[in-house]
């Protein structure tokens, strides 16, 4: 497991470089022919395409209803730059291993690889073990969401391998995210000689983000954050242009379109007269909310867990996962089933190699017993 998550960490695959995503999808690929795994490519156009792998279930057997696939999802890309695997390539100090992605989340890629091969090998899955590999979740999944959504229509289960949390535990619940650009246009003029003839759209801007981010509502879990902003022809200049981009993040699904509406009218007014604005959504992920289906996977695997050593606690994330999209669908899902890892986008980040094993075999005692639990 330590090589093959070796030569993946060290090949580059931020999101925008699709090359290197699908690059990463090749060592997948290998993999599961090397292990007699079905694989199929659903093509992208912009980013990573998005692999399907297939163990079929013991006998073949169908469950005699429409979802019956025991889905396990990951990630192929990161949010690290070009070059950042040779800067920063794959290395091991003490029991923990270092590198762009490593936690987040080519370990789980390469745990899930494992699972299926084992099933494949020894048989036993109590229903078809279909991996998704997808290309670009860091940036909201713009292609893979549809595909991802397609799968859950199928899923008897969803086991999503983003790294565990660094308590071991797993997460049973996530905020949404909407992730917005807002362009303003105002009116150059010199800012000594006639500066009253300029509209400021910087000036614009500033009034904006005031606005956006006072909607923020900690206790109802609501955050607002303009994290970039650019604009201006030069300092002598009244600024022609500005430019901000939004992040929003709410627990509760009905939030989102209060919290749209009064972002919008934000956009729409003209704190200073003759700025003009607008607003293009770039991103955006469903929250992970737990039925009552979503609760039994969890109470399922924690019990797995134990058995594999380890104490599976459940923990709430204000990150955003592709997950939310399977639950949103219906199916019941399960969060950072991964390895444990921490300081995910970070150069710090690092995963706990002794987790490899033990986070794999409780994925495969879950799988084993969906049966048994009733899922």
């Amino acid at each position: 497991m330590i090589a093959t998550l070796r030569e993946m960490v060290d090949t580059d695959g931020g999101s925008y470089d699709k090359a290197g995503v699908d690059a990463v999808g090749a060592q997948v690929a290998r993999f599961m022919a090397a292990n007699g795994i079905r694989l199929e490519v659903v093509r992208q156009e912009r980013y990573g395409d998005c692999l399907r792998a297939t163990v079929d279930a013991e006998g073949g057997a169908p469950r005699g209803n429409a979802r019956q696939n025991i889905l396990l999802m990951g990630h192929r890309d990161t949010v690290f730059p070009k070059g950042e695997p040779t800067r920063r390539p794959f290395t091991i100090e003490g029991d923990r291993a270092y590198g762009p992605g490593v936690a987040d989340m080519k370990a789980g890629l390469v745990m899930n690889m494992f699972v299926m091969a084992a099933f494949k090998k020894f048989g036993g899955a109590p229903g078809p073990v279909v991996g998704l590999f997808t290309g670009d979740e860091e940036i909201g999944s713009p292609e893979g969401r549809p595909v991802i959504e397609t799968e859950a229509r199928g899923a008897r289960v969803v086991f999503n391998s983003e790294p565990g949390r660094p308590d071991k535990g797993v997460v049973t619940g996530r905020k949404g995210g909407v992730f917005m650009i807002f362009d303003i246009e105002g009116k150059a003029a010199h800012s000594g000689g006639n500066f009253e003839q300029g509209i400021s759209a910087i000036g614009e801007l500033a009034a904006k983000i005031t606005a956006i981010h006072a909607l923020t509502d900690l206790k109802r879990g609501i955050t607002l954050n303009v994290g970039l902003v650019q604009g201006g022809q030069s300092v002598n200049t009244v600024a022609p242009w500005a430019q901000g981009q939004i992040d929003l993040r709410y627990v509760e699904p009905a939030d989102r379109d209060e919290v749209m509406a009064k972002i919008e009218a934000i956009i729409a007014k003209s704190f200073i007269p003759g700025t003009r604005a607008t607003m293009t959504i770039r991103g955006e992920f469903l929250p992970l909310t737990q039925d009552e289906a979503s609760k039994r996977v969890y109470r399922l695997y924690h019990d797995a867990a134990r058995d594999s050593g380890f104490d599976a606690v459940a923990n709430f994330s204000g990150g955003c996962a592709d997950s939310g999209f399977t639950a949103a669908m219906g199916a019941p899902t399960l969060c950072a089933v991964g390895p444990v890892g921490g300081k995910a986008h970070s150069p710090e980040e690092y995963l706990e190699l002794d987790s490899l094993v033990p986070r794999a075999q409780a994925l495969a005692r879950a799988i084993l017993r969906l049966d048994q639990a009733g899922i």
